[in-house]
């Protein structure tokens, strides 16, 4: 059995290469749920930095502990990252190493990090990403669906009107979808994405690495029901498939009969066409921005 307290810890390449002058900021992808997922590389350097900064200092222990790992760790999350990002800074610059992990995946990927890794670039202190888990990743090859190609939308929204006019903005877009999802908006996101993007495949990633990992496939408006007459727990990522040639049909239909809606309103009502695609809009429950968009695609 591969023991990584005892491998070589010098320099593999240029990326591990201590700073002489100022420190380095590891960016560690840590464990989605199995705390077996860790890279040997990632294992050594939180046993080497001088500092790890935590999403959780409590979740983060747990994964130290499991390796024995002993070093001194800093909070550092949405709610402070303003202020600890400074003193972070601060200690690069004395050249301390410092590695950020979050609680789960890779830092930055809908997590807390952003500021930091901007402000060590701005004063060109080394910033390095560790590879290694990821819970999109690991949805996107396990779905069954196309992988070729795919946008990556994070966490919706939590507001209504704000996540349909997401899923709006998204309803023309032919390649998979991956989103993250909090198990107490599921049936409204999935509700919602039914009504904006029709009925598309998709999987539902629930407790992925995890004892319960359950994958659940089918088209929106299966899932729907599904999850409706079972909620479901855990951390969830949503993955949906392209529309369908058939779907794809049906927008073009659609846009086709509300360019024919638009120009039978200008003439019954003998108004301009920007008046007339409002009063489309509003027929089709489409907000202004939505029947402009259908409007352009059509040409």
């Amino acid at each position: 059995m591969l023991d990584w307290r005892r491998m070589d810890s010098s320099p593999s390449g240029l990326a591990d290469q201590p700073a002489h002058k100022k420190g380095r900021l590891y960016l560690i992808a840590t464990p989605i749920g199995n705390l077996e997922d860790i890279t040997v590389r990632a294992l050594r350097l939180l046993g080497e930095v001088d500092l790890i900064a935590c999403e959780d200092t409590r979740h983060t222990a747990k994964l130290l502990h499991h390796y024995g790992i002993n070093k001194p760790t800093l909070s550092y999350h949405q709610h402070n990252e303003a202020s600890r990002a400074g003193e972070l800074l601060e200690r690069l610059e004395r050249g301390a190493d410092i590695a950020l992990v979050t609680d789960a995946g890779t830092p930055l990927v809908s997590d807390p990090g952003l500021r930091l890794v901007s402000l060590c670039l701005e004063r060109r202190i080394p910033v390095s990403p560790i590879p290694g888990p990821s819970a999109v990743i690991a949805a996107l090859a396990a779905s069954g669906l196309p992988a070729e190609e795919f946008v990556f939308v994070g966490f919706l929204p939590s507001r209504p009107n704000a996540r349909r006019k997401v899923l709006g903005e998204l309803a023309h877009e032919k390649r998979m979808l991956a989103l993250y999802e909090a198990p107490h908006r599921l049936v409204d996101t999935l509700s919602d994405a039914l009504q904006y993007l029709g009925r598309r495949q998709a999987v539902i990633a629930r407790e992925m690495t995890k004892v319960h990992e359950e994958f659940l496939r089918g088209d929106l408006a299966e899932l729907l029901v599904r999850v409706q007459q079972k909620p479901i727990r855990g951390e969830i990522t949503l993955m949906v498939g392209p529309p369908s040639p058939g779907q794809q049909q049906d927008e073009q239909l659609s846009t086709s009969r509300l360019h024919e809606r638009v120009e039978q309103i200008m003439r019954e009502q003998n108004i301009d066409r920007k008046a007339a695609l409002k009063a489309a809009a509003r027929e089709r429950g489409l907000t202004k921005r939505e029947a402009y968009k259908q409007f352009v695609s059509g040409g």
